[in-house]
């Protein structure tokens, strides 16, 4: 009788052993969803994360590693998104009139060489559409100086989940991102997929003297005021909204890529109601989901690094930044930046 105990209890012993380790080991679950009941993860936003388990690297990157998200799917992924941009703007609804393009060497001059506003024509029957309106309704929810908190209303906060939801679940672009983020088991379920986008995007932190006066989109897309110069801002829409009531002053472009339709990528000089911005690089011409969706998987799947996509047959390089002074729910970090990196902008040390 106590020879059969002591095997049963050996036995047991063993179990409980492997169960253990499976909770703290990758064996099996390279690019499974983020899974709470594991006390580590194996699917690539564990480095985003840095809560992958400790044989990650060994079982999940090895040759052919589903942890692995190689530059070529990247941009496979991103002439697919390319293509299902529905609502970008045609041809007979945006003109533009780039006017003066100057050297490197005079982007900091900070003077006027376009005396016609760069917008010369749109068709504001695009703001109709259900991502311009939900993207209009955040767009003017922040104040643009750092160093004052931003406080959101419930409807506010509201418009925001709109905006996720809008772009990301709506529109057949956002559910083609959100399935190949699910297929390399970066997220388990599209609830996962757009709480962590409105975390990622719209989480506040602070950028000057310890106020909530931040997040990704309100830097990205709206623009900030940060010690007398113009901080972030990379949005066609809000360049061209300001523009249109006289509070923007088109100086230049420094930088015009290759593409004759749009969506286009153009770095411009550029005075925001009396403070300037050097290089203020943005996609002219996509739409609301077309620039998030982009921005998402290059922060997703490169974060602080450069992205590199291809729009059209022409590739077009994504920087992003991590904000690593704080973080949201265990551990992860908002976005910081991100903005298509025309050749000055790369040499530049941030957005």
């Amino acid at each position: 009788m106590m020879k059969v105990t002591l095997v049963f209890a050996l036995w047991m012993t063993l179990i409980c052993q492997g169960y253990s380790n499976s909770l703290d080991s990758c064996q099996g679950r390279c690019g499974y969803g983020t899974d709470s009941n594991y006390s580590c993860q194996c699917n690539l936003s564990c480095e985003r994360y840095k809560d992958c388990c400790s044989d990650y690297t060994e079982l999940c990157k090895g040759d052919g590693g589903v942890g692995t998200i190689t530059d070529a799917e990247i941009k496979a992924l991103s002439e697919t998104l390319y293509v299902l941009d529905s609502n970008k703007a045609s041809a007979s609804e945006l003109i533009i009139d780039p006017q003066t393009l100057v050297p490197n060497s005079e982007t900091s001059s900070q003077t006027d060489h376009s005396p016609r506003p760069l917008f010369r024509y749109l068709d504001d029957a695009l703001f109709s559409r259900p991502t311009y309106v939900a993207f209009l309704a955040v767009l003017d929810n922040y104040q643009r100086m750092t160093g004052q908190t931003e406080d959101f209303s419930p409807q506010q906060l509201a418009e925001q989940e709109v905006f996720v939801k809008e772009t990301m679940s709506n529109t057949e672009l956002g559910r083609e991102l959100f399935a190949f983020l699910y297929t390399k088991g970066i997220y388990a379920s599209e609830e996962e997929f757009l709480e962590d986008l409105r975390m990622m995007w719209f989480g506040l932190y602070s950028r000057y003297n310890n106020k909530m006066d931040s997040s990704g989109f309100e830097h990205i897309f709206a623009g900030e005021i940060k010690r007398g110069k113009v901080s972030g801002f990379h949005n066609w829409i809000q360049f061209y909204l300001l523009e249109k009531k006289g509070l923007l002053n088109y100086y230049s472009h420094s930088f015009n890529g290759p593409w004759t339709t749009y969506p286009d990528v153009m770095g411009m000089q550029f005075m925001w109601d009396g403070f300037f911005k050097q290089v203020g690089s943005a996609v002219i011409g996509c739409s609301p989901e077309f620039d998030f969706a982009i921005y998402s998987l290059c922060y997703i799947t490169r974060p602080g690094k450069q992205c590199r996509l291809s729009l059209g047959g022409q590739e077009l390089v994504i920087q992003t930044y991590t904000w690593d002074k704080s973080f949201y729910g265990d551990g992860k970090k908002f976005i910081g930046s991100a903005f298509p990196a025309t050749p000055q902008e790369l040499k530049l040390p941030s957005a």
